[in-house]
C-alpha cells in the first residue's frame, strides 16, 4: 500500500457508497484516463479476465469462431474464450519480446481462413510488462481485418515508441490483482476508444438491465463491476504507480549488476529504445551448458534460503486443459523460455537487505 488508499475508503463509508458504482469507480476510471493520455474511455471492472470476456462479447465472438491467443502467458489471458464456446488458437513467442510471433500468427490466420473460420480477434500480450511488437502485430491485424484486443494486465506504465500501453489495442485491458505493480485489491479494466463501447460494458458488467422501472433483462448480463471500496483502493494507488514503475526497473539495474560476470545468465531486456517495460517481473534465462547450473538448481537453492522464484509461465498449449487446441510455431522459443526461465523476486518494496541476501545467494549458485 502507498498510504493514500484510507482517505478513499473512509469516504466511500462515510458517503454509505459500498455497491459497485460510486464517486470512487468513476474517479479510478478518469485517473486511469489521464494516466494513458490517449483520449480513452475506462470502465473499471472487477478483474483483468473479467475485461476480456467483455471484450469479446463486444467483439461478438461466438461458440465455434476462433480467437487467436500468444501461449506463454497466464491462463486468463484465454480462459474467457472458452467461457464463450469459442476456440482458442496459440501462437509460438518471438525471442525479442517473448510476445506473439508475426510469422506464426499469420500462418495461424491463413490457416483459419482456408478452414473458412476467419479468427475474430487477436489477443496480443505485454508479457511480464514487456510490450509486444505492436508494429508488426498491428500491420497483420490490419491487413487481415482482425481486431487486437491489447492484454496489458502486466503492463501498466510500460511503453512502446513513449506511448503507453493500453492504448494500442481495438479494445485493451488493465489488471488490479494483488500481485500487479498497483493494487485495489481484485480489480480491473476494459479501455476503449469509443465510447459506445464504455456504455455497453457497463452495461453487460451490471447485469445487463435494461432501461425500465422494473427489472429487465433482454440480454444476458454478468456481475463485473468493481465496487467503490475497491476503487478506492485503486485510487490512492494511482498516487504511487509513477514511484512503483521506478521501484521495478530499480530491480531490474539491480540483478543486471548481479549478473553481469556470470555468462550462464541473459536477463529479459528491452530490444530497442523503442521499449520501456515496468520490468512488473524480472526474468532471467539460464543456459547451463557453461557451469551445468540449470534453472530448478537455482530455484531449489533460492527456496532453500526461502527466497520465492518460480519458472515462467507454462505456455498454453501445452497445458492439460487446452490440449485439443491449435498451436502455430516451429521454433518452440516459449516452450525452451518456459525450461530455462526464471522470475526471481520482483516486489516495489525489496529492501537493501532483501536484496543482498537474494544477490548472495544467486552468485553463490553459479560460484561467484
Amino acid at each position: 500500500m502507498g498510504g493514500g488508499e484510507m482517505k478513499y475508503i473512509q469516504q466511500a463509508f462515510d458517503e454509505n457508497w459500498i455497491s459497485p458504482l460510486g464517486p470512487n469507480v468513476n474517479g479510478f476510471e478518469s485517473d486511469l484516463e489521464m494516466f494513458l493520455n490517449d483520449g480513452v474511455h475506462i470502465a473499471a471492472l472487477m478483474s483483468g479476465t473479467s475485461a476480456i470476456h467483455i471484450a469479446l462479447m463486444l467483439l461478438k465472438v461466438k461458440p465455434g469462431d476462433d480467437v487467436i491467443c500468444q501461449s506463454l502467458t497466464f491462463s486468463a489471458s484465454a480462459n474467457p474464450i472458452m467461457y464463450l464456446g469459442a476456440n482458442p488458437v496459440f501462437i509460438d513467442s518471438e525471442p525479442d519480446t517473448w510476445n506473439l510471433c508475426p510469422v506464426a500468427l499469420e500462418e495461424a490466420i491463413i490457416d483459419g481462413i482456408n478452414r473458412n473460420n476467419k479468427p475474430k480477434a487477436i489477443i496480443a500480450v505485454s508479457i511480464y510488462g514487456m510490450p509486444y511488437k505492436i508494429d508488426e502485430i498491428r500491420k497483420i491485424s490490419d491487413k487481415y481485418n482482425i481486431p487486437i484486443i491489447e492484454d496489458s494486465a502486466e503492463a501498466l506504465g510500460s511503453m512502446y515508441k513513449n506511448k503507453k500501453c493500453g492504448t494500442f489495442g481495438d479494445l485493451s485491458v488493465l489488471s488490479f490483482n494483488g500481485n500487479k505493480i498497483i493494487t485495489s485489491s481484485g480489480g480491473g479494466a476494459l479501455v476503449v476508444k469509443n465510447r459506445k463501447y464504455k456504455d455497453k460494458a457497463v452495461f453487460l458488467s451490471t447485469q445487463a438491465k435494461d432501461e425500465a422501472p422494473h427489472y429487465q433483462h433482454s440480454e444476458l448480463g454478468y456481475n463485473y463491476r468493481l465496487s467503490n471500496i475497491c476503487a478506492g483502493i485503486g485510487r490512492g494507488q494511482m498516487e504511487v504507480l509513477d514511484q512503483r514503475i521506478l521501484e521495478r526497473r530499480a530491480n531490474h539495474e539491480f540483478y543486471k549488476k548481479v549478473f553481469e560476470d556470470i555468462e550462464d545468465v541473459t536477463i529479459f531486456s528491452e530490444p530497442s529504445d523503442d521499449y520501456y517495460s515496468n520490468y512488473w517481473l524480472n526474468n532471467i534465462i539460464i543456459n547451463p551448458s557453461v557451469s551445468g547450473v540449470d534453472r530448478e538448481k537455482v530455484r531449489l537453492k533460492l527456496l532453500e534460503e526461502n527466497i520465492e522464484s518460480r519458472p515462467l509461465w507454462k505456455p498454453l498449449h501445452l497445458q492439460p486443459i487446452f490440449k485439443t487446441s491449435k498451436y502455430f510455431g516451429d521454433n518452440n522459443v516459449a516452450e525452451n523460455l518456459f525450461n530455462t526461465g526464471l522470475c526471481l523476486p520482483s516486489g516495489s518494496n525489496l529492501t537493501l537487505e532483501d536484496k543482498d541476501r537474494i544477490a548472495s545467494c544467486l552468485r553463490m549458485c553459479f560460484n561467484k
